[in-house]
């Protein structure tokens, strides 16, 4: 069983492809870590694959209505904008509105969950907007959290994000996976993808480099040729550890 599958899906800027041709499945239990440098083509692949741009080739959301899409796939964009002055609470609320708003005992229980699961639950009845950027980068991961879709596809969400919360957002990720979900998740930290993550799909300019266990894909020779780092990974007692000896010309 899939929850997300690609064919060939292409996008293109004019004549040249941003993303170039990547299949792929993500099935449940995975928390797959999309990695790669600036411009490999994450961002648009995940909302092509959302149906959020055009694009050429087949992905299995954009098959689906709009409302049955929102109810099989969270979406975490980069942006983390809060404009209105509302509660906490509220705005995670808002992540239930794919579901019928009739089942009130069922969206009070998913926003609790929520906001237990991102350690808001102190913060519920303050305004989003009077929170710090980093708390309010929480409470947006709590709104996709709380939509409770079988797939949440997140866009650098630990961007901005101190050590603690990166890794405590990570192991949520790590724990909706182990529940039987699937996570598709853009990362710049190799560390934390190689530690966090089940599996890395590695791009660069636009295609799939490498997909597989995480210390298979960020190899000696792929970090070189693609991140232009002279480094490895080492597998330590607490998991894998980027070590970076210099930057390659």
């Amino acid at each position: 069983m899939s929850l997300l599958s690609l064919e060939a899906l292409t996008v293109k800027r004019g004549p040249c492809p941003v993303v170039d041709g990547v299949s792929l499945q993500i099935a449940p239990g995975e928390c797959v870590g999309l990695i790669g440098p600036n411009g490999a083509g994450k961002t648009t692949l995940m909302r092509a694959a959302l149906g959020l741009m055009r694009h050429e080739g087949r992905s299995s959301l954009t098959d689906l209505p709009a409302r049955e899409r929102a109810r099989a796939a969270a979406w975490l964009p980069q942006a983390r904008e809060i404009a209105w002055p509302v509660t906490v609470e509220t705005l995670v609320a808002l992540g239930r509105l794919p579901h019928d708003s009739r089942a009130g005992d069922l969206r009070a229980e998913a926003v609790l969950r929520a906001l237990d699961r991102m350690g808001l639950t102190a913060f519920a009845q303050r305004r989003a907007t009077e929170l710090s950027g980093g708390e309010q980068a929480r409470v947006l991961i709590a709104r996709a959290l709380a939509q409770e879709a079988p797939l949440l596809m997140a866009d650098e969400p630990i961007a901005g994000l101190d050590p603690a919360a990166q890794i405590a957002t990570l192991r949520v990720f790590q724990d909706l996976a182990k529940e039987g979900h699937a996570v598709l998740v853009s990362l710049h930290d190799l560390t934390l993808a190689a530690r966090h993550c089940t599996r890395l799909i590695l791009l660069d300019r636009g295609r799939i480099a490498a997909d597989g266990p995480p210390l298979e894909v960020l190899s000696e020779a792929r970090l070189a040729e693609v991140f232009h780092l002279r480094g490895h990974m080492l597998d330590t007692a607490d998991g894998p550890l980027l070590q970076a000896l210099d930057v390659l010309g």
